[in-house]
């Protein structure tokens, strides 16, 4: 897995967006400033995409149509056509058109979540506007932004979606958060370099060891005889250690400079007294306090926050490490389809489901992103079983050893799906190592439901001696008063 053209795209783009944000964030004329960043996105896309662009721009008009014309069911035909418009962008070789590079696919990911979003944002403010007129809630209150929302302009639209800002790896943010950076004095009063500065000072530590473990372990020898006739079983099972290792930090790169492009133009800046949540923005109410005196505030960029990095390596189970991993898109995909979906039986399997649709047509998409739904069962089983009780015994530190090593085990052995896509290169390393993890689980699953059994006929019978004793302490009681 070495440094691509694509990756090289990516880099010079997201350098030069963070670079241009110190100038971008001082431009205060609302209007100037969509405008120019409207200009640097689309100039993005035209000098990355070229011809392969028009998908982008195609399937963007067609959306403002149905967000225009179709209110009710707006977000519901936006979400159908964009994601089968997806398909289409990613199967048309298959039609005899060339496909589309890397960089453009992104972009339409990007602009899938956002006018899919933008589409569910209008449908909640005609809703809720309903509600008003109807009398249903007298306590409602439309807000300045859903009231632009209920009756939004193409031009608005098109800014929203082609703002350099989040246009070639994100992150997902909602036009709520898009409205208020123009029309809120906090990016101008963020202290937004000193964040920058603390996000990049990593970047050259995970660029660096992305290239030195890609050259130690490169993803293609996994792919090559010697791999399979020449190397030991345990070293094939090793193998995907490195491997999700280096994946790892190419995420990790590109997300932290995306994010930096949003800090140092002072996007997503919010006072942190508002508690600001990743890609919803405040939680609580912006008062006009907070809008007169600015400069006493300080401020977070929880809102594009796309990654918690520190929390992916050291928590301790699989189910936490999800939660501080792609956040923005996992926050686009709890809003719109966990709690929209009409099936509470179903719903963690559709979101899944859609999450791996919106990566990409490839098996090993699919062998990832829904493994979950095998794995976390097994988790929070042996998460009750081994209980860990935050002291410093050997028997915690042993036990937070093995719930780590277990966690980034699973990531990692579904991870090299997702990096060999293809169902027969994934059937054949997985093969290999005689489908280790697919054994392992389900007998360690057997085990743990094995002890948790004995365990909780073990409390029955402690909670039953504690109720007899009470008693007999109780009756010991009364006869001695």
């Amino acid at each position: 897995m070495n440094i691509t053209k694509d990756d090289s795209i990516y880099v010079f783009f997201l350098s030069l967006g963070i670079l241009f944000g110190y100038f971008y964030r001082n431009i205060k004329d609302a209007s100037l400033k969509k405008t120019l960043g409207t200009i640097f996105g689309v100039s993005i896309i035209l000098v990355t995409s070229q011809l392969h662009s028009l998908h982008v721009f195609l399937s963007f008009l067609i959306c403002c149509g149905i967000i225009k014309y179709s209110t009710e069911k707006c977000h519901l035909i936006c979400f159908g056509f964009m994601m089968t418009y997806l398909l289409f962008f990613r199967t048309i070789s298959w039609f005899g058109l060339p496909n589309p590079p890397g960089h453009t696919n992104m972009i339409q990911m990007i602009l899938t979540m956002k006018i899919i979003g933008l589409a569910f944002e209008k449908n909640s403010a005609l809703t809720k506007a309903h509600k008003i007129d109807k009398n249903i809630d007298n306590e409602l209150v439309l807000t300045v932004v859903e009231n632009e929302i209920r009756d939004i302009s193409v031009l608005n639209m098109f800014h929203y979606c082609f703002n350099y800002i989040g246009l070639l790896t994100g992150p997902y943010y909602t036009y709520k958060t898009f409205f208020e950076y123009f029309h809120y004095p906090f990016a101008l009063n963020a202290d937004c370099w000193k964040i920058t500065s603390e996000k990049l000072k990593w970047v050259p530590l995970y660029i660096a060891l992305f290239l030195g473990c890609s050259y130690i372990w490169p993803l293609d020898y996994a792919m090559s005889d010697d791999f399979y006739q020449n190397r030991s079983w345990l070293y094939r099972l090793f193998y995907i250690w490195p491997s999700f290792f280096i994946f790892r930090m190419r995420i990790y790169s590109g997300i932290v400079l995306a994010e930096c492009i949003c800090t140092n133009a002072g996007f997503g800046a919010y006072p942190k007294e508002l508690e600001s949540k990743c890609g919803h923005g405040p939680s609580k109410l912006i008062s006009s306090e907070f809008l007169e005196n600015p400069k006493s505030c300080d401020y977070d960029f929880e809102t594009i926050e796309n990654i918690h990095i520190a929390g992916v390596e050291k928590c301790l189970t699989f189910r936490e490490a999800m939660k501080h991993w792609n956040r923005c898109v996992q926050y686009w995909l709890a809003i719109y389809i966990y709690k929209r979906f009409p099936s509470k039986k179903y719903r963690i399997m559709a979101t899944m489901a859609v999450s791996a649709y919106w990566h990409g047509v490839h098996a090993g998409y699919y062998f990832c992103i829904l493994g979950p739904i095998i794995y976390l069962p097994l988790e929070d089983l042996y998460t009750k079983v081994f209980n860990v009780d935050n002291t410093s015994t050997f028997r915690c530190h042993a036990t937070k050893a093995m719930f780590w090593l277990l966690k980034f085990f699973a990531f990692s052995y579904l991870g090299i799906a997702f990096l060999l896509k293809d169902v027969d290169k994934i059937w054949f390393y997985y093969k290999s190592v005689y489908h280790f993890a697919y054994i392992f689980w389900p007998s360690f699953y057997l085990i743990c439901l094995i002890l948790w059994k004995y365990q909780k006929r073990d409390m029955k019978k402690l909670t039953k001696e504690t109720e007899v004793n009470l008693k007999e302490m109780q009756e010991v009681s009364k006869k001695i008063n």
